[in-house]
């Protein structure tokens, strides 16, 4: 279950992910298979070929990819997930989500 963004934010999102950037969207989520994980954050991309080029960058496995037209992502997740969204810059979400 995600909670915590707005629909601008989720329509700006989109736009990037459509417009074949890499984009950001971190939310509140709880899901029992994932106990202690409270936030994910989904990069997005509709050109899979640099969302899979930015996932061996980070170190990450380009096959967990949710090819989901379209919007593909990656839900980045755990302990990784502040680590890359502050290589990323992506301080506003980090402060928001208390991830620093």
């Amino acid at each position: 279950m995600a909670f915590g963004i707005k629909r601008e934010e989720l329509n700006r999102w989109k736009k990037a992910v459509s417009e074949g950037e890499i984009a950001f969207l971190t939310h509140f989520w709880l899901d029992p298979r994932f106990p202690g994980m409270t936030t994910v954050t989904k990069v997005g991309c509709s050109d899979l070929h640099r969302l899979a080029d930015w996932c061996r960058v980070h170190g990450l496995p380009p096959e967990r990819i949710h090819n989901r037209p379209p919007f593909p992502h990656f839900d980045l997740i755990g302990p990784r997930q502040p680590e890359i969204l502050r290589l990323e810059g992506q301080w506003e979400q980090l402060r928001r989500f208390n991830l620093l």
